[in-house]
Parts: C-alpha cells; sequence; structure tokens
C-alpha cells in the first residue's frame, strides 16, 4: 500500500474517531468530522488505484 494512502487512512480513521466523540458530547461540530472522513476515505481509494494501475502498466 503506497504511502500517501496509509496516511490518509490514518487520518479517515482519526476523524471517525473524533466524529464519534463529539456526537457523544452532543457536539454537533461532528458533522464536519464526518465530512473529513468521507473525503479522506475517497482520497485512500484513489492513492490504492492509482497505485494499482501504475503497477499494471509498468508489468502489463
Amino acid at each position: 500500500m503506497p504511502r500517501l494512502a496509509l496516511y490518509t487512512l490514518t487520518v479517515c480513521l482519526l476523524a471517525v474517531a473524533a466524529a464519534v466523540v463529539s456526537f457523544v458530547q452532543g457536539n454537533w461540530l461532528g458533522i464536519v468530522w464526518v465530512l473529513l472522513a468521507g473525503l479522506t476515505s475517497n482520497m485512500t481509494w484513489y492513492y490504492i488505484r492509482r497505485d494499482r494501475a501504475r503497477q499494471t502498466s509498468v508489468t502489463g
């Protein structure tokens, strides 16, 4: 897995944890954390797919 994908996955997991904590405390700021988690999740998939495409084009 590429390094950028690992970084974005880590940020995604931390954002989900922050969203859960925010909502448990009754803070509506958790919506921002949910949006950040969605963005970083998409970034993770993008970097994984880009890496697979590069590996396929190099070996194929």
